[in-house]
């Protein structure tokens, strides 16, 4: 087994020769481009997906491997995954070539050999070169052509940074020197991941709400500002992709993101100093000053201070940017327990909704729209350890009076108002046991 770790970029279609002239000019060794077929299988109920795993047999210059990739973690477009890579001597799966251990009871399936059945394919071509970055080793691999799945097909076109040996560090090191070009973004989809979505009929890709983060039961403070970071990051790249393709609605989930990466901040700030994040912070101001002034999503997500915001959002989190800031009181403070920092913060949130709304605002309702939105998203982030039913229902009604006051509904604005105020805690708060 193998720990794969690598960051993927989305190239420009535009930016290709100058990308090429600049890696050539980093001086490492060199590669030519060669052909790469890889056909991905799958069971006609979808096991593979169902546990997180990927299975893909890869062709090139007549020499043939089967790789078994089994869950792992995506942050921003850092990819982190464990894999089993077995060299074949022909083209065909060869599942008991697999450590048992690959396998969700220890033991290969009985029936899943049988099974399986070729679903998409990706064909590319794949330029590399190899660099060294402070004592690490890096592969870049330019990799150009196309998914395919039955009917269905679409380009690719993608520079993914992958870490050979030493520190993940470098490979981020790496990844900022690139971006200060424009025509680079990061990207958490995965050749796998397009393929499954054409080989599954190519629906429209839907606006995504951001859901309520749920984390561990014994999770720390820390954990959980880690969960939610990579929820809103999670949530931009999403809706990054979809404004690229042309989804009404995207952008806004875009800036909605961003907006909630900084509530998270705001919301943990009394763990995480501000110096902590305040070059990220500053990238996020730059960034949603760019992509709320352009039209065009390509100009906007290939923006090179689009990418470092992201980038450095990764960093942050892969890295825990904030730990050099902490003293030995802090770090037993965000070492403490999420559920009780959760029930604490819900409580202050609700009276503050409280407190804004208790009386009608007249024609003020449209200045509380950001300390609203503040206040659901931070709700969202901490609600997770409750019935989600019953806390989904609760920050509905908010919601609610949100797109009313948006949309300038007076009657009922009037309406979500009382409802949502007079809504009983669904937390531990005082009082309740």
């Amino acid at each position: 087994m193998t720990q794969e770790i690598e960051l993927k970029f989305i190239v420009n279609n535009d930016a290709v020769d100058a990308l090429r002239e600049r890696l050539n000019t980093l001086g490492g060794e060199h590669h030519a481009p060669s052909q790469l077929l890889n056909i991905y299988y799958e069971t006609p109920d979808g096991w593979l997906r169902s546990h997180d795993m990927g299975l893909r047999i890869r062709g090139e210059n007549g020499r043939y491997e089967m790789t078994l990739k089994i869950a792992g973690r995506v942050t921003g477009g850092l990819h982190q995954r464990p894999e089993y890579n077995v060299a074949l001597s022909e083209p065909e799966l060869d599942l008991a070539l697999l450590p048992a251990e690959v396998w969700p009871n220890g033991e290969l399936p009985a029936d899943l050999a049988s099974q399986l059945q070729p679903l998409f394919s990706t064909d590319f071509n794949r330029e590399k070169w190899l660099l060294e970055v402070d004592g690490s080793q890096i592969e870049l691999a330019l990799d150009l052509g196309e998914v395919k799945a039955g009917e269905f097909a679409e380009p690719l076109c993608e520079l993914e940074l992958e870490l050979v040996s030493g520190d993940t560090r470098a490979v981020l090191k790496l990844a900022n020197q690139l971006v200060a070009e424009e025509g680079l973004r990061l990207g958490s989809l995965s050749k796998a991941a397009r393929g499954y979505h054409l080989a599954q009929g190519n629906a429209p890709r839907e606006l995504k709400p951001t859901r309520i983060l749920k984390v561990p039961a014994k999770a720390s403070i820390e954990q959980g500002l880690e969960a939610a970071l990579e929820l809103a990051l999670s949530q931009w790249q999403y809706h990054e992709e979809l404004w690229v393709r042309g989804v009404k609605g995207a952008k806004s989930e875009v800036l909605a993101a961003m907006g909630l990466v900084r509530h998270i901040l705001m919301l943990f700030g009394g763990n995480v100093p501000r110096k902590a994040s305040a070059h990220l912070r500053d990238l996020l101001t730059q960034s949603e000053a760019i992509i709320a002034a352009e039209t065009s999503a390509v100009s906007a997500v290939y923006n090179p201070q689009t990418a470092m915001a992201k980038l450095a959002l990764t960093e942050w989190l892969v890295t825990k940017g904030w730990q050099p800031f902490l003293d030995a009181k802090a770090q037993a403070k965000i070492a403490d327990s999420f559920k009780r920092f959760s029930d604490t913060h819900l409580s202050r949130h609700a009276a503050e909704l409280k407190t804004v709304f208790g009386q009608p605002l007249g024609d003020q309702y449209a200045d509380q729209i950001p300390r609203l939105t503040r206040n659901i998203d931070s709700i969202l982030m901490l609600a997770g350890y409750y019935d989600e039913k019953v806390a989904s229902e609760w920050i509905a009604t908010w919601q609610g009076l949100r797109h009313a006051i948006m949309t300038r509904q007076h009657i009922e604005i009037e309406h979500y108002r009382n409802e949502a105020i007079s809504e009983e805690p669904f937390w531990l708060h005082s009082g309740k046991r």
